[in-house]
């Protein structure tokens, strides 16, 4: 039985135990259970979920934290509704329709065949060579804000969660959240270790631009190997 297959029988277990979660387990969305090992301990004050696709990190997230504000963002019309059925209930979940990027503005999005592989940049061959069923289907126009432009609902948080897994895009999300980032003590972001992406900033960049505001990289999860060599992980940045 291969990894992807005991993921899936985690979440569905976790789901079943939980009547809550039926729901949203009927909408195809499980619980992201493979964060709760990055995610448990944390003394978060606000989250900022970036890339929340259907919703499953903020159903990880409200299971450890569970009077904790999240703010969401998702650009894909059709992601962002299923997020809004899973999570229209709760009033400490608020969703955002766009993407976040450096500038604001529009762009366009390319969508993957597998709906969270999509993103602002070119999929690229290693993507869809290493990642089945990933290639692009379409383009589709959506808006761009800078994480920047959301500071208001941070007002008076110092310990804020940064959650980004935004496929390549890291990089600029956190150029256009300079200020944010001075309200985060931890950042959570998926990095790679190749290009899957065209133009994409692999891990070493990314690690060093949040190495320079204050964030060394404490702890890495999730770990996507092929031919002996890591591809990607999330990575736990602590501000020191």
């Amino acid at each position: 039985m291969n990894a992807t297959t005991l993921l899936r029988l985690r979440k569905l277990a976790f789901a079943l135990a939980r009547p809550r979660l039926w729901g949203a387990l009927r909408l195809g969305v499980g619980a992201g259970v493979e964060h709760f090992a990055a995610l448990r301990g944390l003394d978060c004050d606000f989250g900022l979920d970036v890339g929340a696709n259907r919703g499953q990190f903020a159903l990880a997230f409200r299971h450890l934290h569970p009077v904790t504000p999240l703010l969401s963002f998702e650009p894909i019309p059709d992601e962002a509704a299923t997020f809004r059925q899973v999570h229209g209930r709760d009033t400490g979940i608020t969703l955002e329709r766009c993407a976040l990027g450096e500038s604001p503005g529009e762009a366009e999005i390319h969508l993957s065949r597998s709906r969270d592989s999509s993103s602002l940049l070119p999929i690229g061959q290693a993507q869809t060579a290493l990642f089945p069923d990933t290639d692009e289907v379409g383009v589709l126009k959506v808006p761009v804000k800078r994480l920047d432009d959301f500071l208001s609902v941070l007002a008076g948080r110092s310990r804020v969660l940064l959650k980004l897994d935004v496929q390549g895009f890291e990089l600029s999300v956190l150029r256009g959240g300079a200020e944010a980032l001075r309200r985060c003590a931890y950042v959570y972001a998926e990095c790679s270790e190749v290009a899957l992406y065209e133009g994409q900033a692999l891990r070493p960049e990314v690690e060093a631009f949040l190495a320079s505001h204050g964030f060394p990289a404490s702890r890495r999860f999730n770990e996507s190997h092929a031919d002996g060599r890591l591809i990607q992980a999330d990575h736990l940045f602590v501000r020191s």
